[in-house]
């Protein structure tokens, strides 16, 4: 829904109204809310005059919390660090709440927010956490379900053009009974990336089309992919002196291994079952559910699908692409040093790359850049693997969202609260985004300032654009308890990845240890809800012979290859994703 200045100025004339008569700092209040529009916040969906009665909103509704010192936490995107350098600030300005937003790894969220939903010892008074956690979130009671909470405590605390309409990852944070738990403040996809360069190269384009019979172009499934790899490592071999790779990943024994798998690399290959935005029954982690959403088991000899066929065909093209077309230390790479490496300017294409490293592709000075600024690489969908179907989803989508916890003291929490509101309001959201690039409202995506952009992002603005954003999707709330069965998968692909293990050994040790642990939570009677009920084991064969997941082994997993040409791919893309 959309507000009108009207609407806007009227609700300050309301809350002034309610409170008697304005209080003897409004008009320092007012100054401030100019001046921090006109310093940080000029670019902003909204007009000069409904940004600063926006602003007027959370200094009026921060009344009873001046003075107060709260501390919120986030990792270290940098997304965040704008929220905690410019939006902290001047939150804390205009509200009088002292508000500290730390920022810290990953890991050391989870481990934080894990002790204090354990211990009920208030740390922080807002997460930034993961929607992949949302099946955490909606069974162990601890978590404050927001959709009610703005209903009844915090209905006077909020943001009355918060417009959740407008938010694009709002789902992934929302419990199969339509309750959402956790709001979002950044998101970003995992998508395909490309030499857009060398790819329109003629003498390439002529000799990939005398060895492989097809155009050489966007992938659209794995076996183009894999011919493009091959291609630029060993036919190309070399670009202006430089040895070049067809293909970029990572493979050190590393927490950061687990998301190399867990986000969606099985479903790209089209293990689990169709259904937007997690799969339904199984989803892309090949956990099973029941009619009533609760996980029934992750071994196909349970119904779900983490050991079956299609996950054995993803989890050795990424071991054998790895050991073939990329560089030879990316296999003693972690996420974070894998990364950059495509804008040193010897990577042909990376299918599984993260558009949170947008911005560190386009400075001046880096070799995928040309001389006027504009990038020589692009981005693209994903190809997806034989055994996918049309309804599946297609590709991983982070999405960081505040989270609170029933521990933290309610006043404490609700100031933290206006502080979230305050991170996502669309007063600031479009200036994080043009920061960040990690975007979390509809109106922002299609502003005039991020059109302006778009040439300069390589597909990123496209790509939210397209209505077929929303088959990038994170973890989903089949998984009973994210931060104790995610490190699951990196302990046990590891040594698939090394050459230890086979590949179906390493997950069939790994869905068994799935089950094992959600057998142990049901027992414990831990959760409030949505309680794992495992199916008992029964020949594998019974459930491959079902309809849908988990899907017999194909005859032909590496059909003929296929491509798009990028242009026609964006065109269509563009097109589809034109607004009235």
């Amino acid at each position: 829904m959309k507000y009108t200045t009207m609407r806007l100025s009227a609700l300050a004339a309301s809350v002034m109204l309610a409170s008697g008569a304005l209080h003897a700092d409004d008009h320092d209040a007012r100054a401030i809310a100019e001046r921090l529009v006109d310093e940080h916040f000029q670019d902003s969906t909204l007009s000069r005059k409904e940004q600063i009665e926006e602003l007027m909103w959370f200094a009026e509704a921060a009344e009873p919390f001046r003075g107060m010192e709260i501390n919120t936490v986030a990792e270290g995107l940098t997304t965040h660090i704008y929220e905690r350098d410019v939006l902290a600030e001047a939150f804390s300005e205009l509200t009088g709440i002292e508000l500290t937003h730390n920022i810290i790894g990953e890991g050391d969220v989870v481990s934080n927010m894990q002790t204090q939903m354990q211990t009920g010892r208030n740390i922080y008074d807002g997460y930034v956490n993961d929607t992949d956690a949302i099946g955490t979130h909606i069974r162990y009671g601890d978590t404050v379900n927001l959709s009610k909470a703005m209903e009844n405590e915090w209905a006077d605390y909020t943001l009355p053009t918060l417009d959740l309409d407008d938010f694009i990852g709002l789902q992934y944070g929302t419990a199969p009974d339509g309750s959402v738990y956790q709001l979002p403040t950044q998101q970003f996809a995992n998508l395909y990336w490309f030499r857009y360069d060398w790819f329109q190269r003629e003498d390439f384009q002529k000799q990939f089309r005398e060895i492989y019979g097809y155009d050489l172009g966007v992938p659209t499934n794995w076996t183009a992919y894999e011919d493009i790899a091959e291609f630029f490592t060993e036919h190309v071999g070399e670009i202006d002196g430089t040895k070049v790779y067809g293909h970029m990943d990572y493979g050190r024994r590393d927490p950061s291994l687990g998301w190399r798998f867990h986000d969606s690399w099985l479903s790209m290959a089209g293990m689990g079952s169709p259904g937007v935005p997690f799969g339904n029954p199984v989803d892309d982690w090949g956990i099973r559910v029941n009619e009533q959403s609760q996980p029934v088991g992750a071994s196909v000899s349970r119904g779900g699908a983490t050991n079956s066929p299609a996950s054995v065909f993803a989890v050795t093209k990424m071991v054998d692409w790895l050991e073939k077309y990329a560089p030879p230390e990316a296999s003693g790479m972690t996420f974070g040093e894998a990364g950059p490496v495509p804008a040193q300017g010897n990577i042909a294409q990376q299918m599984f790359w993260y558009t949170a490293f947008t911005a560190d592709m386009t400075a001046p000075d880096l070799p995928v850049t040309d001389a006027e600024g504009n990038p020589k690489w692009r981005m693209a969908p994903s190809p997806t693997g034989p055994y996918w179907e049309e309804g599946m989803k297609v590709g991983y989508q982070d999405v960081g969202a505040w989270t609170f916890f029933e521990s933290t003291p309610e006043d404490r929490r609700t100031a933290a609260w206006l502080f979230a509101q305050f991170t996502v309001s669309k007063t600031v959201s479009l200036e994080k985004l043009m920061e960040g690039l990690t975007p979390i409202r509809e109106s922002d995506v299609f502003s005039e300032q991020m059109t302006e952009m778009a040439p300069k992002l390589g597909g990123l603005v496209e790509f939210y654009r397209s209505p077929n954003e929303s088959k990038w999707t994170p973890s989903s709330t089949n998984v009973p308890d994210y931060p104790r069965m995610a490190p699951l998968w990196w302990q046990n692909l590891a040594p698939a990845v090394s050459g230890d293990m086979s590949p179906k050994e390493a997950l069939d040790n790994l869905a068994g240890e799935l089950d094992s642990i959600m057998s142990r939570l049901a027992r414990a009677d831990v959760f409030d809800s949505y309680s794992p009920v495992l199916n008992e084991e029964r020949d594998p064969q019974y459930w491959l012979e079902q309809p849908g997941a988990p899907k017999q082994e194909l005859d032909n997993e590496m059909p003929e290859g296929k491509t798009v040409p990028y242009d026609e791919l964006m065109e269509a893309w563009m097109a589809a994703g034109e607004r009235e």
